[in-house]
């Protein structure tokens, strides 16, 4: 494990860094989530290992620290990320990034470009959505206000959300999870859609294919993104269908210009 201070406060970002070669890779996890628990068996898969990967945990997120007086937008997000990179000596990585994860990615690589040479988003947040009470994921954490959130809303959001995901959820510091949710759902502006389409790298986004068309993909496409659906998962794609996400990622990392065909 590796660990680097990125506030002004002194607060410490953390990853799981596995040895290899040049250009390294980038694993960035989705909200409520850590990188080494929903990449780590694809990462070692041999169609991806022999690269130095960073298994990195965003602040407020697992490993890392978990400051109150910090604002979790994506910007700020991917400036804390900027940080804990230029540290480690990482420019022109190839990032894999899952979710909201996705989206601090794709501001990463819009103010921080020297650091990101590729993109593979793995089903991420590319438009503000509409809080709604009572939903899965950031929409429902986000129609809660904080005091309301920290006061019991967060007991709500760990019986919905299930084991699985509270297993890792648990980890996350209750003001992250509800500050990074309300400016997830915001969105940046521009939008991270139309950040991502202004980005001059290789960009490859998976999806379920059971999801069906992604809305707006032949505009990404038009602009360079490949857009690649992935059979037989969920939105965890790494977890639900590690082999074929594998095989498209693998492949989009081979490709000059990220498509996987």
């Amino acid at each position: 494990m590796r660990a680097t201070t990125v506030t002004a406060s002194g607060d410490r970002m953390r990853w799981v860094e596995l040895p290899g070669e040049e250009p390294s890779r980038v694993y960035v996890h989705g909200l409520g989530a850590t990188s080494p628990a929903y990449f780590t068996e694809v990462a070692v898969h041999p169609l991806l290992a022999g690269r130095r990967s960073l298994l990195i945990d965003l602040l407020g997120h697992g490993l890392s620290d978990r400051p109150t007086d910090f604002d979790y937008t994506l910007e700020s997000h991917a400036d804390a990320l900027a940080r804990a990179l230029e540290s480690a000596g990482v420019t022109g990585a190839e990032v894999i990034a899952h979710s909201m994860g996705g989206s601090v990615a794709v501001v990463l690589a819009a103010r921080h470009p020297r650091l990101v040479s590729r993109l593979v988003l793995v089903d991420a947040n590319l438009d503000p959505i509409t809080p709604v009470p009572g939903a899965g994921g950031s929409s429902g954490i986000a129609a809660y206000g904080e005091e309301e959130f920290l006061a019991g809303g967060w007991e709500e959001v760990r019986d919905r959300v299930g084991p699985g995901w509270w297993s890792t959820m648990r980890l996350t510091g209750r003001e992250a999870l509800h500050r990074t949710a309300v400016h997830l759902v915001r969105g940046t502006v521009p939008t991270m859609r139309e950040l991502l389409v202004e980005l001059r790298i290789p960009r490859t986004y998976l999806l379920p294919e059971a999801d069906g068309p992604l809305p707006g993909a032949e505009a990404l496409a038009r602009a360079g993104v490949s857009v690649v659906p992935v059979p037989d998962c969920g939105h965890n794609i790494m977890l639900d269908n590690p082999e074929d996400f594998v095989r498209v990622t693998a492949a989009a990392l081979r490709s000059p210009r990220g498509r996987t065909a």
